[in-house]
């Protein structure tokens, strides 16, 4: 399994699905093809978190009158099948390895994972 998912609106993740070869991967634009709740399962089993999946950034939060500092991982896992905004992006899936988000750490890792020196 090779899968990326991303925003299509999203100009990080635009930029970081550039620098990598994709042709063998398959991608996911979360708001036309949300999340299913097996790949969430997938994505939990390499995390072993949903907050760390959870984009704490997401508009939704304020919308909806959210506190995210009060929510459990019960509610972490409903809200990232419920609207895609809650997943932090882009997530990188494979068999083996996940990385998650667009931060400094997590791209130099995904450059680093396809051969990428700077």
């Amino acid at each position: 399994m090779k899968k990326v998912f991303y925003l299509n609106t999203c100009d990080t993740c635009r930029k970081i699905l550039a620098q990598f070869d994709l042709k063998d991967w398959e991608l996911r634009e979360i708001k036309k093809e949300p999340v299913t709740k097996e790949e969430l399962a997938a994505m939990y089993k390499k995390t072993k978190s949903y907050e760390a999946l959870f984009s704490k950034k997401s508009t939704q939060i304020k919308l909806r009158g959210l506190d995210a500092k009060s929510l459990e991982e019960k509610d972490f896992k409903d809200l990232l099948l419920d609207h895609y905004t809650f997943l932090k992006r882009p997530v990188f899936l494979t068999d083996n390895e996940i990385f998650v988000g667009n931060d400094k750490k997590n791209v130099e890792a995904l450059r680093e994972f396809f051969g990428i020196s700077e």
